[in-house]
């Protein structure tokens, strides 16, 4: 494993530092202990040469202000709370709201504007880094102090593979994700209109035109949601499918069974690459999101990121989940241990 070295000094008065890690195929990720960042992973074409498929940006300083939350860790809620307020036991906790009058990725402090204790190891899967912070009490208005692990590994099988390990001393709402933007043909290769993609779902989350779920289910048959057969992401991205235009684009919440159980949930074919992304997960949620809101975004080696310029796919429990009975709860109970895993594999033809 590389040494980690220093970046530059942040405006923080703190130092960020880069982490590399190497599998046997040649394969790089690159994170940083500033917000457990991922800030590049190269993965072989189907020529045999590197390709940087996560989009983000050119200088650490750029990470602080970074609300497309580029390569973010999303904690301690990812995605949207109706009305910016649950309640736990009969007490009721308020969030700081965004655009509008709901809690997005839990508010404008996020986690990924924040520093990390950093351990590096190399185990059965390959090598790592594991990332760790107390969350303190009332952080983001989240009840409970809580101890926060994030582990990247990069095995020999090309994966990219992500641990979450958490506790905290009151019970509170734990929906960790990823938010990194994917573009298989390398991150300054334009939109994603011309990759394909599976995800293996039979139903999304209906949602209102403030894209907050309503509990209902709604069948992918016979609508522009449906990606259980390999489509073009750019095939009908722009229809006027009610959901499509609410969200400018995909932004949507595919559905999966809530036993935990570890399965394969997605599948993203590079349009020119030749690669691949497989995505497993053990939790109940993908959230499909196109990038639809980049705008001329500035990014790494002097790229432009255009709309649709990159793909996330965050693993996670259903938005607003704390507030919808219907749906697997986020709850973790004081001193109980929530754990997760989520698998992005790598492959060329």
């Amino acid at each position: 494993m590389k040494k980690p070295f220093f970046l530059e000094k942040s405006n923080i008065e703190k130092n960020a530092q880069k982490f590399i890690l190497e599998n046997a195929n040649g394969m790089r990720l690159e994170v940083s202990n500033f917000g457990a960042l991922v800030l590049s992973l190269f993965v072989k074409d189907k020529d045999g040469v590197l390709r940087d498929v996560v989009l983000g940006f050119e200088q650490m300083k750029h990470y602080l202000k970074n609300d497309m939350g580029m390569g973010a860790y999303i904690g301690r809620n990812a995605n949207r709370i109706k009305g910016a307020r649950f309640s736990i036991d009969g007490v009721e906790y308020t969030l700081q709201k965004i655009l509008g009058k709901h809690n997005i990725h839990s508010g404008p402090h996020r986690s990924h504007y924040e520093f990390y204790d950093a351990k590096t190891g190399e185990d059965c899967n390959g090598q790592y880094v594991e990332f760790s912070r107390i969350s303190p009490h009332l952080e983001q208005g989240f009840p409970g102090n809580l101890e926060q692990k994030i582990r990247y590994t990069l095995t020999n099988q090309n994966e990219f593979m992500i641990d979450y390990d958490m506790v905290s001393d009151q019970t509170t709402i734990v929906n960790p994700s990823n938010h990194s933007y994917f573009n298989l043909d390398g991150h300054d290769n334009g939109t994603i209109f011309d990759h394909e993609l599976e995800v293996y779902s039979d139903a999304y989350l209906d949602i209102d035109d403030e894209m907050i779920p309503t509990g209902k289910l709604i069948e992918v048959t016979d609508t522009p949601m449906d990606f259980r057969a390999r489509k073009k992401i750019g095939q009908d991205i722009n229809s006027d499918y009610l959901h499509l235009q609410y969200a400018h684009g995909y932004d949507h919440t595919y559905v999966f069974d809530a036993d935990r159980s570890l399965k394969k949930v997605a599948k993203l074919y590079g349009a020119h690459s030749g690669i691949t992304m497989t995505v497993f997960t053990d939790l109940c949620g993908l959230q499909v999101y196109s990038g639809n809101y980049f705008n001329g975004n500035p990014g790494k080696e002097g790229a432009v990121y255009q709309r649709n310029g990159g793909m996330c796919l965050e693993t996670q429990f259903f938005p607003n989940a704390c507030n919808e009975p219907k749906f697997p709860s986020p709850l973790l109970k004081a001193n109980e241990r929530f754990t997760s895993r989520t698998i992005y594999q790598f492959e060329r033809s």
